[in-house]
């Protein structure tokens, strides 16, 4: 008995391709805008961003109010011995602690993932067909998490604002040079000082789209921002040279500090806030060129490679050698730390002057100008009673003043911790009637001395000026 093997079946026919529409053309591609809203969807549908957006409308409220309430603040930061005296300082706090870990975690996990989500998932042809333009869906998912990131902003400064007035009152904010700011005038510089984090925040979020580009998969592309503002918060800690420290684009999460002194420190802030600006478009600009580089066709293919990391890193570290060149270059900008002895003396007793009108006032003696005072201040680093500098905990001042119709001179001594960033704490040291730690009755309840310690800044750009 014969058997027949039987023939395989013909391969069938591939689907014939869509007819393309009347006329030939092609098909058009989705606006931005589309798109946007799209991205806009996609990330507000995470459970972790839905949680980071409830918890920056919340739970800033709740820590100023509670912290407002407690019989012991957070003195080591800056404004937190004020949260009893007003709702201003509240809002400043957040703002410290944001600037060094809430923002640079908030930019990780929006940016640092926005197109590493699409790697991981591997959803990057279905997006090409859809959308059909790479240019479309870079800028479509950039400005997805710019929004969301200033949701996120938003959320902090509102809701910090909100619990420390209504916890504490719209009371006058005592400045960083001792003068007081009215309501409105401490409302105002508050909400400027959030909006001039906005560009080290920019900057932290554009190195994340650049990290989530060239890192594809790797976790590594959502630490990124994290881990550059680690960096920098440790490099400001170091007695750096101004030109150095300026030309990080972290700086401004610090310089916003001169906006609470009279007259402002304007200068070091814009520097600050122009080179975080930059950083933000440069990084944005490299992130979209290696994007429009990638093989979408090769489902292995991440963009990741030490090719890309290079052309990544090399422009960054470029661009802050050429801004420390230019820094260093200018008059402005001394060559050492900053901190000089007659900065510090005129500091000291300029801010002496405005809180001794302050203690004057809240014990109810007859009040006197800071012309009248003349105050003035010497200064000592440890051993050295001439050409003091740099920071540190061994900064010794003496200020006297005079009161008008008394012969004697007042004294009171200081204890000073500068920092490398320019902030003191002046901790008083004698007499005790004068800067001695003793309660006085304020409006708010009561506070301690004024004159007993206090935080103050000393600017770094400008050179020493004599008078």
């Amino acid at each position: 008995m014969s058997a027949t093997l039987a023939e395989p079946p013909a391969p069938a026919e591939p689907p014939a391709p869509p007819a393309p529409p009347a006329g030939g053309s092609r098909p058009a591609r989705v606006p931005v805008a589309r798109g946007y809203r799209f991205e806009l969807v996609k990330l507000v549908s995470q459970w972790r961003i839905r949680l980071l957006v409830l918890a920056c409308w919340i739970a800033p409220a709740l820590f100023v109010a509670a912290v407002s309430r407690q019989s012991t603040l957070p003195t080591d930061t800056l404004f937190g011995r004020w949260m009893h005296a007003t709702g201003w300082a509240g809002p400043l706090v957040t703002l410290g602690f944001a600037g060094s870990w809430a923002l640079p975690l908030l930019t990780s996990v929006v940016a640092g993932d926005v197109f590493a989500a699409e790697d991981r998932l591997g959803t990057w042809r279905h997006l090409l067909v859809a959308v059909r333009s790479p240019r479309r869906i870079f800028a479509a998912k950039a400005l997805a998490g710019l929004t969301v990131i200033l949701l996120l902003v938003t959320g902090l400064v509102c809701s910090s604002a909100a619990g420390g007035v209504l916890a504490v009152g719209d009371e006058p904010l005592v400045g960083l040079d001792g003068h007081l700011l009215t309501p409105g005038d401490a409302a105002g510089k508050v909400l400027l000082a959030w909006a001039c984090a906005l560009a080290p925040t920019l900057a932290l979020a554009a190195v994340g789209l650049l990290g989530s580009v060239v890192l594809g998969r790797s976790p590594m592309g959502l630490l990124l921002p994290a881990l550059l503002a680690l960096t920098l918060q440790l490099a400001q800690m170091l007695p750096l040279p101004v030109a150095v420290r300026l030309a990080l684009p972290g700086y401004a999460f610090i310089a916003w500090n001169g906006l609470f002194t009279g007259p402002p420190q304007l200068t070091p802030l814009l520097i600050g806030v122009a080179v975080s600006l930059v950083w933000a478009v440069t990084a944005t600009a490299l992130a979209y060129a290696l994007f429009l580089r990638r093989d979408f066709t090769n489902p292995a293919d991440d963009g990741s490679g030490h090719r890309a990391l290079a052309v990544a890193l090399l422009p960054l570290a470029a661009l802050t050698a050429a801004t420390v060149a230019v820094l260093g270059l200018t008059a402005a900008a001394p060559t050492g730390s900053g901190i000089e002895q007659d900065k510090v003396q005129r500091s000291l007793a300029t801010e002496f002057a405005h809180l001794y009108r302050v203690q004057t006032r809240q014990l109810n003696r007859p009040d006197v100008t800071e012309a009248r005072l003349k105050t003035s201040a010497a200064c000592t680093k440890g051993d050295v009673a001439a050409g003091a500098h740099g920071p540190g905990n061994d900064w010794r001042c003496v200020v006297t003043w005079h009161l008008p119709g008394v012969a004697a001179t007042g004294t009171a001594v200081y204890q000073l911790d500068i920092t490398a960033d320019g902030r003191f704490v002046a901790d008083g040291d004698g007499p005790k009637e004068v800067n001695g730690y003793f309660l006085v009755r304020t409006p708010t309840g009561d506070a301690p001395n004024p004159l007993w310690q206090f935080d103050g800044n000393v600017e770094l750009l400008h050179a020493t000026s004599k008078g």
